[in-house]
């Protein structure tokens, strides 16, 4: 994960890929949430399962940029079976290809597995730090 991302943003930006990773992954949530209600098939059900777990990977910032991806493609599925709410799917889209290009932010389990570490290396004893054995 650190090769895909220089960095973890923090501050204002990490807040705000929070606040988008929230919103998308709540919104697949919901969207999910709704559809198991309405449909009692299998197929739809397990589709409907699988978005709501990409959701919750969205919201938790674990795997972003796998997550973002598979949200993407999601909602442009639902864009395209469910017309009548295209302009919704088509941004929630957006935002989620946003998200796979941007990273998870500080503020996300990925920033906690994958960030920046601190390594300190020791002199190793008393000898000068140049010094040939």
């Amino acid at each position: 994960m650190l090769r895909i991302y220089s960095s973890f943003a923090h501050g204002a930006p990490g807040a705000g890929l929070l606040l988008m990773r929230a919103v998308s992954g709540g919104a697949l949530l919901v969207c999910a949430g709704a559809a198991l209600v309405r449909s009692p098939t299998l197929l739809p059900a397990l589709l409907d399962v699988g978005a709501a777990g990409i959701g919750l990977l969205l919201v938790i910032g674990l795997w972003t940029p796998v997550a973002g991806v598979l949200a993407t493609v999601v909602a442009l599925w639902a864009a395209y079976m469910d017309s009548a709410h295209a302009g919704f799917h088509l941004l929630l889209a957006t935002i989620c290809a946003a998200l796979a290009l941007l990273g998870p932010g500080a503020f996300s389990v990925d920033a906690r597995l994958f960030g920046w570490k601190r390594v300190e290396i020791g002199r190793g004893g008393n000898r000068p730090p140049f010094e040939r054995e």
